[in-house]
């Protein structure tokens, strides 16, 4: 199977869910118990707008090389009739591209790197940005 030609938004739906898995462990590693207060610090992770800041900071801190610039690129210009009216075009396009990536890297079965980025926003993200 060549990741590659996967449907942007088929690998964004797959990173949605992985990504998620991520930042809840997280949290619930960090002695968050209670799932109202796992859900209030979740969405500094998992909404569309922190999505898309995370996007923008990894790119600022050339955190991402060129495959997976790629990839988000593929995911924020996909051509699609509708986002959600919570927010605007812009924010869901980067988000998307955010969650393309995690699904590229899940399914291509780069696992170390997909860690390597996530632990590296959840604890360098988490300390200057929420």
């Amino acid at each position: 199977m060549d990741i590659r030609t996967i449907n942007v938004i088929s690998l964004a739906y797959l990173g949605d869910s992985v990504y998620e898995v991520y930042v809840r462990e997280h949290l619930i590693k960090m002695g968050i118990y209670l799932v109202e207060n796992l859900q209030r610090e979740a969405i500094k992770y998992v909404s569309a707008k922190s999505q898309s800041k995370i996007v923008r900071w990894l790119t600022d801190n050339n955190y991402l090389n060129n495959d997976e610039l790629d990839i988000i690129k593929r995911g924020r210009n996909y051509k699609r009739g509708s986002h959600p009216k919570n927010t605007d075009i812009i924010t869901y396009k980067n988000s998307t591209g955010f969650e393309a990536l995690i699904g590229y890297l899940y399914l291509d079965n780069k696992i170390d790197r997909l860690d390597e980025i996530i632990r590296y926003i959840l604890e360098e993200y988490d300390e200057k940005n929420c």
